[in-house]
């Protein structure tokens, strides 16, 4: 199963759809987001994806009864945890206990945005991914990833 994993959008809505393109060009099966939306127009491109989006909340997240209608009721609270051919996913906007989480392992892949710094790591048998800041608005660069469910291995790709 392959993953697009993306974070940190903040309303910069050409990002999105490049992320949108690379996604659909890739043939992921399914889009995580982990959060930080901030409106709701910035999800409406995620409606061009050929697959399943779903998402939390990040902290800068305005209107949100707005935003969940655009996301169809996608969009769950962080963090979340979901079963995916096998493997425990656990995605928040960002964790406090991060390094206690991975430790665990509990879980085969942790997504996580905030930072807006893009992350690959692995841990044990944990994959760590920050697919950086789709926004580019805080480092300049747009940034976000395609993970490989199965191997565990995850790219950062700049828009």
């Amino acid at each position: 199963m392959k993953l697009g994993l993306i974070a940190d959008t903040h309303d910069n809505v050409p990002a999105v759809v490049k992320a949108v393109d690379v996604f659909n060009r890739e043939a992921v099966d399914r889009v995580l987001h982990a959060g930080d939306y901030v409106s709701p127009f910035s999800l409406k491109p995620f409606t061009s994806l050929k697959c399943n989006f779903s998402g939390v909340w990040g902290n800068n997240d305005g209107d949100r009864l707005a935003v969940q209608n655009m996301a169809g009721g996608k969009i769950s609270g962080s963090p979340s945890v979901m079963d995916l051919k096998g493997k425990r996913v656990l995605i928040g906007h960002y964790f406090e206990t991060l390094d206690a989480l991975v430790a665990s392992g509990v879980y085969s892949l942790i997504v996580y945005g905030h930072t807006h710094r893009s992350e690959v790591r692995r841990e044990g048998r944990t994959l760590v991914v920050n697919p950086g800041e789709c926004g580019g608005w805080l480092y300049g660069k747009s940034t976000i990833a395609v993970c490989d469910l199965e191997t565990l291995d995850a790219e950062i790709i700049v828009l």
